[in-house]
């Protein structure tokens, strides 16, 4: 079958999986026993399982310290800011158990889940631990990795199948590796579509990292009280929380018995999952989840190191190849002739099947590239799309319908744009790559009829799907690389014109004429004037502050003083820089953060912390960012240690094509609905940028994640 890429793979049942309340399910899975307690006194008021034939009958009412038969009120005292706490083991009629308690809301949720008979000695563990981990170190590729990971979670886990599961940038997954009973068949290479694991399952994978279903043929166990309401008990951190009966017919509907799933978290991102299935039951112990965790964090290091690895090689190999063609430009050459004599060189740099450079009327081209009457109207296209930052895409027919007609030529397009008084346009090609993607079952899920339940998809047989119209996809490093190729080049170009400058006076003047009316000089011009207007209203605010005998007003103008700062800082940076259109966000934030520090009290002096990534953003972007960034200090500032000073940390991190901004404090913690003018201007920003805004607590504090494309 030939389809245009992802064309139905997002199914229209996709919205309704994503809004299924999988976190309140009301009951649990039987192998277990679940205690739901009030968090004042610790008096059990209700709770799921076989609670009266495994622990003993009248626990109702009962405290937990007498039920369980340890101080749990100290166990608690003992770690006040954590969510779950692990406790002692628990003597059942005729078993032990293992316990963790965890605070949720107004309860305290005691665990109760079958102990091994004989659990593994700490040396031993470790000691697995620490030879998979070495195993980790020595693979050399991510695949190789994903195969040792795969071969050691099965050997620690039991289970008949473990695969390796990674997250693609549409969400759906690819199996990087697998390690199975040679009975069972294979879904190595296998793809599955994003509405297999909806938006909250995958949010709960980064909450709760190890997720166990010992028996898929279990019925649920409901939660139970005389005196509360439990079904809207929020269960996201309880280990036993009945599955959504969705996953459930999706696991009989593969043939599995019994499943187990590890979370691969890099950077507080799902990156993927390690998936084990068993033909049989198969319970796995809290022992045991703790080694997969450890294990997983492990892996996950490891692939980071790769990925760093890689993408430090990656740049010095372009480097070297920029540096290859550059060298080419010489002294006497014109730009036109190296366009005319380089193209293949500049082909293979950024390894494309075509080159080509739009002049006006003039087309330079070099390998597999579209005619000529196709290359113009193009580039007239980029150059309404590329004036800032290089413009790239695999699918170049989806943005630009005429291409469609030539996508064995031109699939994929990198394209930049040099400022000149006839703007030259360069463009990289890619040809059509047609790729077979084979599916574990047919991916176009259908949407179910009005009044019908959610269904999973019932088939998993290898389904082979032709991906037409579609290119190998260029990388962030290949856009840089084109990015600085451009500059290279109009740098080269400027020094040629200067030495022809310099023969001819009438044509310096033309020329002159004509740079200054280049938009990086009026840009700067009109930053430098604004910067003067920025600074003489926080000149103005700063006096009134000081002036105003209101501490509330005081206060009201120096955070709109601080504000003020944001933006003047950005307009600051686009002055002296050689760049315009763009600012490095991590010293700008950086010289921001020094700025709102001279602001506070004597006593905030070094509380700030900073782990900036350098990240080139739009002035505009920047500016956002700024004003969002301010906001977050200036409430930590003054709600997270009651006003007092405290330490602030402020990370900025980049995943993939997204920057996250992450301003976290060790206070008190959300301590009501945001409502001010602060936070309605936070959240226009966010909104501007096309981000989120996400609060989550730092265990003690606030952590507040704002994410938003680069782009």
């Amino acid at each position: 079958m030939d389809v245009q890429p992802n064309a139905g793979l997002i199914s229209p049942s996709l919205d309704a999986c994503d809004q299924e309340p999988i976190h309140i399910p009301g009951s649990i899975q039987p192998h277990g026993l679940l205690l739901v307690a009030q968090a004042s006194g610790l008096a059990v008021i209700g709770g799921g399982g076989d609670i009266d034939g495994r622990l003993g009958p009248g626990w109702t009412g009962r405290g937990l310290d007498a039920l369980l038969g340890q101080d749990i009120a100290a166990r608690l005292a003992a770690h006040p800011e954590a969510i779950t706490v692990a406790l002692a083991p628990v003597a059942g009629l005729s078993e032990r158990f293992d316990a963790v308690a965890h605070r949720i809301e107004a309860w305290v949720v005691v665990e109760l889940e079958p102990a091994a008979a004989q659990a593994a000695s700490a040396v031993t563990v470790l000691a697995g631990l620490e030879t998979a981990n070495r195993s980790f170190e020595r693979a050399t590729s991510l695949r190789g990795l994903c195969e040792r990971a795969a071969a050691a979670f099965r050997q620690l886990t039991g289970f008949d199948r473990v695969m390796v599961y990674r997250f693609l940038d549409d969400d759906a997954g690819v199996v990087l590796a697998e390690d199975r009973d040679p009975a069972l068949g294979s879904f190595l290479n296998h793809h599955f579509p994003a509405s297999d694991i909806p938006r909250q399952a995958r949010a709960l994978y980064v909450r709760n990292r190890v997720r166990v279903i010992p028996d898929v043929d279990y019925t649920p166990a409901p939660l139970v009280s005389a005196s509360s309401d439990l079904s809207d008990l929020d269960m996201s951190d309880v280990a036993l929380r009945s599955v959504s009966p969705i996953h459930i017919q999706y696991l009989k509907n593969m043939g599995v018995a019994a499943s187990a799933s590890v979370s691969i978290v890099r950077d507080g991102v799902l990156w993927g999952l390690i998936a084990c299935h068993g033909e049989t039951r198969r319970y796995l112990t809290f022992d045991v989840r703790l080694a997969c965790d450890a294990l997983a964090a492990g892996l996950s290091r490891q692939i980071r190191a790769l990925d760093e690895l890689e993408h430090y090689g990656e740049r010095i190999r372009l480097r070297a190849l920029e540096d290859a063609v550059v060298s080419r430009l010489g002294t006497e050459a014109s730009i036109e002739s190296f366009f005319a004599s380089t193209g293949d060189e500049l082909c293979a740099t950024l390894a494309a099947d075509g080159f080509a450079a739009v002049q006006g009327h003039e087309v330079y081209a070099a390998g597999r590239c579209p005619d000529p009457a196709d290359i113009r109207p193009l580039a007239q296209w980029v150059e309404e799309r590329a004036t800032a930052q290089p413009f790239s895409t695999p699918e170049l027919g989806l943005h630009f319908p005429a291409a469609q007609a030539y996508p064995e030529r031109a699939s994929g397009l990198l394209a930049t744009t040099m400022s000149t008084e006839q703007p030259t346009v360069l463009l990289w090609f890619r040809a059509e790559q047609v790729e077979v993607v084979n599916w574990a079952g047919n991916p176009h899920k259908e949407a179910p009829e009005p009044g019908l339940a959610l269904a999973p998809r019932a088939s998993f047989e290898a389904w082979a799907q032709a991906v037409r119209g579609k290119s190998h996809p260029w990388t962030l490093l290949e856009i840089e690389s084109a990015g600085r190729l451009m500059r290279t080049i109009f740098e080269a170009r400027q020094n040629r014109r200067v030495r022809d400058l310099n023969r001819d006076l009438t044509a310096t003047i033309a020329d002159n004429e004509r740079l200054l009316l280049q938009k990086d000089f009026l840009l700067k011009e009109v930053s430098h004037r604004t910067q003067n207007s920025l600074q003489l209203v926080s000149s103005f605010l700063s006096l009134q502050a000081r002036e105003v005998a209101d501490p509330v007003l005081s206060g009201h103008l120096g955070e709109a003083q601080r504000r003020l700062q944001a933006v003047a800082l950005v307009h600051q940076r686009l002055y002296n820089d050689a760049r315009v259109e763009t600012v490095d966000l991590a010293r700008y934030l950086e010289d921001l953060c020094t700025d709102i520090g001279a602001t506070m009290d004597e006593g905030w002096k070094g509380q700030i912390g900073l782990r900036l990534a350098p990240i080139v953003v739009s002035a505009d972007k920047a500016v956002r960012v700024g004003l969002i960034l301010t906001e977050l200090v200036i409430n930590a500032n003054k709600y997270a240690y009651g006003g007092a000073p405290g330490p602030i940390a402020i990370t900025l991190e980049q995943h993939r094509n997204r920057l996250r901004l992450i301003v976290a404090d060790n206070g008190a913690g959300k301590t009501g609905p945001r409502q001010g003018f602060g936070s309605r201007m936070v959240d226009a920003m966010v909104k501007g940028l096309e981000g989120t805004l996400e609060e989550t607590g730092n265990d003690p504090g606030l952590r507040i994640i704002m994410t938003a494309p680069i782009d």
